[in-house]
């Protein structure tokens, strides 16, 4: 009997699993690509270390998202998963999925300590803030990351899991920084400051700190699990418990994976600065100009109508 329930809970896991991986593939390639319109339109932004660190963890979002919906999506299309037979998948995923896991949750822990050194009181500490450091910081954690996981993808067996890098360190890191951001936010007034970098602080400064609450909500449950599964050494050898172990990691890591998709919908949510601005660039932008394409469209159509040669029926003089 418990076998049969065992069986049931794993497929019904499986179920879950593509399912919640092809709803959050959905909502998180709309927000990330929301994310960098946004971020690289508006002028305010620019030149802003904290949002090249917000894009560049967008674009990684993006390919992590799309590699983890070939994961599921694959063996539901083939009904067999081809990391079981094809080398180069097994290899190239492991590569992606530890490699985006990096550059993105690096790139988190970055966007917090740059907040941290851009609002300090300290001038030499503001003065270690520029763009050139932030292009800097992203191509190394992008080297680092691949110098780490590209190892680890050739010299891995084929398994039919896949193993995604996470821990607890950027956690930590991201939260030591952005509660000091927020404490230097809370005495910027005192400083003689443009209003408008006051404000742009204090709004990527509050958008960050809700983000890396978000992003330890979510990802310390998941490590909990990870590590009681390895210590626990959970097998199929009790195959309910395995199941059941199965059915709440994979809820966990649809958890886990919000990561990559909903930084776009936190921004929104819980910065009304931050809707005006994606209302600004959607209406005022992106569809005026639309529309002045199509416009444009219509009437070139219309010329090359009127423009037409003479029917060959009309007898001319």
């Amino acid at each position: 009997m418990s076998s049969y329930m065992a069986m049931d809970i794993l497929r019904f896991s499986q179920q879950y699993s593509l399912y919640s991986t092809s709803f959050l593939f959905t909502i998180g390639a709309i927000g990330n690509l929301l994310n960098i319109l946004v971020f690289t339109t508006l002028k305010i932004f620019r030149n802003n270390q904290c949002v090249l660190y917000v894009v560049t963890e967008s674009i990684a979002n993006i390919f992590q998202l799309t590699t983890f919906a070939l994961i599921f999506i694959l063996p539901a299309i083939y009904l067999t998963d081809p990391a079981s037979s094809s080398f180069f998948w097994c290899k190239f995923r492991s590569i992606m999925v530890s490699s985006c896991t990096l550059i993105s949750f690096s790139t988190i822990c970055l966007s917090a300590s740059h907040q941290y050194l851009s609002t300090s009181p300290l001038l030499y500490l503001r003065q270690l803030s520029t763009i050139k450091l932030a292009r800097f910081l992203i191509c190394a954690s992008i080297i680092i990351s691949l110098l780490h996981t590209i190892p680890f993808g050739i010299f891995t067996v084929i398994q039919v899991s896949v193993c995604v890098l996470s821990g607890l360190l950027p956690v930590l890191i991201a939260s030591v920084f952005s509660i000091l951001a927020y404490n230097n936010v809370r005495r910027i007034v005192r400083r003689q400051i443009p209003i408008v970098r006051r404000r742009l602080d204090q709004q990527l400064t509050a958008m960050i700190l809700i983000r890396i609450i978000v992003f330890i909500v979510l990802t310390v449950p998941y490590d909990i699990q990870r590590m009681y599964t390895y210590i626990a050494k959970v097998n199929q050898s009790n195959l309910l418990h395995f199941a059941i172990n199965t059915l709440i990691g994979a809820v966990l890591i649809t958890l886990f994976n919000l990561n990559y998709a909903a930084s776009f919908y936190i921004f929104v949510i819980t910065s009304g600065r931050f809707r005006r601005q994606v209302k600004h660039v959607l209406v005022k932008k992106c569809w005026r100009r639309c529309k002045r394409w199509f416009f444009y469209s219509r009437n070139q159509v219309n010329s090359i109508v009127d423009v037409r040669p003479p029917d060959s029926s009309v007898v001319l003089d």
